[in-house]
């Protein structure tokens, strides 16, 4: 039954690393499961076997949401938009018990108050001057392309794990978004046609990314490990402001203009489920 759930709330966190304005690492926090990850990460290579039995259903229900909805997600968003915000700030809201649980028993401060209103600037900030399209990038099959592509990844998963702030965010500013979705998605067509050549080019794209990815995330979760073990009231009054601020980042990416009766009130139902499930998925 655990490992079902870990499948589950890997899936989420999936989901949420390829929505521009939404962040990986908020899930993660919404999931109740942000100090496991980022132990397992960090103990990958000395605690091996335990490390791995943490991660795998996580990773096995990211990828599998990454390539399933890298083809439907976008349409959601386009045609539902204040729908689909709804149903990941309900995720958001029925995580923040697990965040006010880290921050129990220990005496708020004016620095921590101070860390929370930075942080919660911040993220406002990023999606303020980071959110609009960059100029899309051509992904050819070259060194000098490989190489970006690999400082891509690691920028983009440093990103990921950090709660409040969007991995895909970043790719959109940096024009990198749309053209690395696209690949994913052609790399599954060309996988389930057997197109040898569209899969060569996807290998070639992908994997300097994805070692990106990997080099991304081992070095930030260990300044993370760090500081929630040495400055744990810090830390979540930091993770705080992130989290609290995602919500109005993700309604400002989605631009809100006019809205119907109907789109309010199917908002209200989408955002309970968001609600019930990370506060299920939390425990």
């Amino acid at each position: 039954m655990n490992f079902f759930k870990d499948i589950l709330r890997g899936a989420m966190i999936g989901v949420a690393n390829i929505i521009p304005g939404v962040s990986g690492g908020t899930m993660m926090v919404s999931m109740g499961v942000y100090d496991k990850i980022i132990w397992a990460i960090n103990h990958i290579f000395k605690e091996f076997k335990s490390s791995v039995k943490t991660l795998l259903p996580y990773g096995i229900g990211m990828l599998a949401s990454i390539a399933g909805l890298s083809f439907c997600i976008t349409y959601f968003f386009e045609r539902f938009p204040l729908q689909t915000a709804f149903l990941f700030i309900g995720l958001i809201f029925g995580g923040l018990p697990v965040i006010f649980g880290g921050l129990k028993g220990k005496k708020a401060n004016a620095g921590a108050a101070l860390l929370f209103a930075v942080f919660f600037a911040l993220v406002i900030l990023l999606q303020i001057f980071g959110g609009e399209q960059g100029v899309e990038r051509e992904l050819a099959v070259n060194a000098k392309e490989m190489g970006i592509l690999l400082i891509m990844g690691v920028i983009t998963s440093a990103t990921m794990i950090i709660p409040g702030v969007s991995g895909s965010m970043v790719l959109m500013a940096l024009g990198y978004y749309a053209p690395i979705i696209a690949q994913i998605r052609s790399f599954i067509e060309s996988l389930t046609a057997f197109d040898i050549d569209g899969l060569l080019k996807g290998f070639a794209i992908l994997i300097p990314f994805g070692i990106g990815v990997l080099a991304g995330i081992l070095l930030v979760a260990r300044l993370i490990e760090f500081l929630l073990k040495r400055y744990p009231l810090y830390t979540y009054s930091g993770i705080l402001g992130l989290v609290i601020a995602s919500p109005v980042a993700v309604l400002m990416g989605i631009g809100v203009g006019a809205v119907s009766v109907l789109a309010v009130i199917v908002s209200v139902f989408t955002f309970a489920i968001g609600f019930v499930a990370a506060f299920f998925l939390s425990k």
